[in-house]
């Protein structure tokens, strides 16, 4: 695990600001599937699923500490993909940077298309096909200015999440100890006796597969970092930072809503709107909504900007046509992102044309993709470590506990794998996305072994003939 700048981060340059990265990382592990998705966990689990939730964060800091000490060493656009090819070979490394990719143009159109349904219901005569339109244009052009804006752009929305979220704990936990007027404290009751884990280690166990999903988005993180001025503080500062904002806030919130909405009742569709209506609190409901409208939008922004990066990385390194490596004179891959949106705008449409049909499908493809990602990186940290330690290797940033916590990490993806293969819901979406991985890497094996079908091209190549597109 060379301590290196790559072509890479030379070639888009390094505009973002640690202050942007830390953000960054914030705001990508708060998402809609916090603000709207976690009453699924607790009516799964009860208020045990705080059990599910620290399990999974703690997976997810195992996870962005691997990352970091890969990224903080070798910063590259195309992150854990570039490091499974160190560790594993080309063809690894080049199934787990398309998987991803595939799985972020898909989620694009998703969050579109949600964050337009979800605008429709405050607006209703605002049409849906309109705004998520809207919505897809005005973040391609963010993303094709400059990483500068981009950065700025996400840094906001994640300072919006945060303090949507900070705000709604102020305001859950005065309502627990009974600090509103007029309003009586629901206490602790909801923790005592059976109703904690009204389904058991079974409940428990269900929602860990489904709130880990609440966390995609944290390796985004290590795909920026090659575009920060001083990627190893930058990261070092994201890693140490981020990962205990993260369980503060997750758990934080997640305690307050077990706590103030009981288990079966219809607020948990929406659980912060439940807590502030219990609260007291007027147009809590259509606050929500809104949070959560920007919530997706800045999964939309980051997630565009992560594809085109990858994708980027993929032509760099001759695993996907070439021309896909195109810069412009602000040093945006601006070739990559417009192919990155197309798939989007392409699946908006057929959504729209074919309802409830084209989006579900190829969601359940990619569903649990970040499981797989996740999977490759911590073991890629694994070999690249023992690979550094070996030879003596001085690494800027190193994961605490090494190896120990690496296999804590993998036994626990190993567990959330066995859990999601046994429920009947979610051994379909498992299938399709280990389905999807073989054909992946079918293409690529072929891509190596028949001449490079695709196309190669050298980092010094690249480096030398990126194409300037004004």
């Amino acid at each position: 695990m060379e301590h290196q700048t790559t072509t890479s981060a030379r070639a888009l340059g390094a505009a973002l600001k640690p202050r942007q990265l830390t953000m960054m990382g914030l705001g990508s592990a708060i998402g809609a599937g916090l603000f709207i998705g976690s009453g699924a966990g607790i009516q799964a689990a009860g208020p045990a699923v705080l059990i599910s939730y620290l399990v999974a964060g703690t997976l997810i800091i195992l996870v962005m500490w691997a990352l970091g000490e890969m990224a903080a060493a070798n910063p590259d656009s195309g992150a854990f993909s570039v490091y499974t090819a160190k560790a594993y070979g080309t063809v690894a490394g080049a199934t787990v940077g398309w998987l991803w990719w595939i799985q972020l143009v898909v989620v694009i159109a998703a969050e579109a298309l949600g964050a337009a349904g979800l605008l429709a219901t405050i607006f209703p005569a605002l049409p849906v096909w309109l705004m998520a339109l809207v919505f897809i244009v005005v973040l391609t052009a963010v993303n094709l200015t400059s990483v500068k804006n981009f950065g700025e752009f996400e840094f906001w929305f994640a300072l919006l999440k945060v303090a949507a979220i900070v705000g709604f704990l102020l305001v859950g936990f005065a309502l627990l100890f009974g600090l509103v007027p007029g309003v009586q404290s629901p206490g602790l009751a909801n923790f005592t006796g059976e109703g904690f884990a009204p389904s058991g280690f079974a409940g428990i166990a269900t929602a860990l597969f489904v709130v880990a999903f609440a966390f995609g988005g944290t390796e985004i993180v290590s795909v920026a970092a090659a575009e920060t001025a001083e990627p190893t503080r930058s990261v070092k500062k994201a890693v140490r930072t981020v990962l205990w904002r993260i369980l503060v806030f997750y758990i934080g919130a997640i305690f307050v809503i077990a706590a103030v909405v009981p288990v079966g009742s219809a607020g948990l569709k929406s659980p912060f709107a439940a807590v502030l209506d219990a609260a007291g609190m007027p147009g809590a409901a259509t606050a929500i909504t809104l949070v959560a409208v920007a919530a997706l939008l800045s999964a939309l922004n980051a997630n565009l900007y992560g594809a085109s990066r990858m994708a980027y990385s993929l032509a760099e390194r001759g695993e996907a046509p070439r021309w896909l490596a195109s810069v412009s004179s602000a040093r945006v891959p601006v070739v990559a992102v417009l192919a990155s949106v197309a798939f989007g705008i392409v699946t908006v449409g057929l959504e729209l044309a074919f309802p409830e049909k084209v989006l579900p499908v190829l969601l359940n493809i990619v569903g649990s993709t970040c499981l797989l990602v996740w999977t490759s990186a911590l073991l890629a940290q694994l070999a690249l470590r023992l690979r550094a330690d070996r030879e003596g290797t001085q690494l800027p940033l190193r994961m605490p506990g090494f190896p120990w916590l690496t296999a804590v990490g993998l036994v626990i993806l190993a567990a959330i794998f066995t859990v999601g293969l046994i429920g009947e819901d979610s051994r379909p979406q498992l299938l399709s996305t280990f389905a999807l991985v073989v054909v992946l890497a079918l293409g690529c094996w072929m891509n190596h072994r028949f001449g490079n079908v695709v196309g190669r091209t050298t980092s010094s190549n690249a480096e030398r003939q990126s194409v300037l597109v004004d």
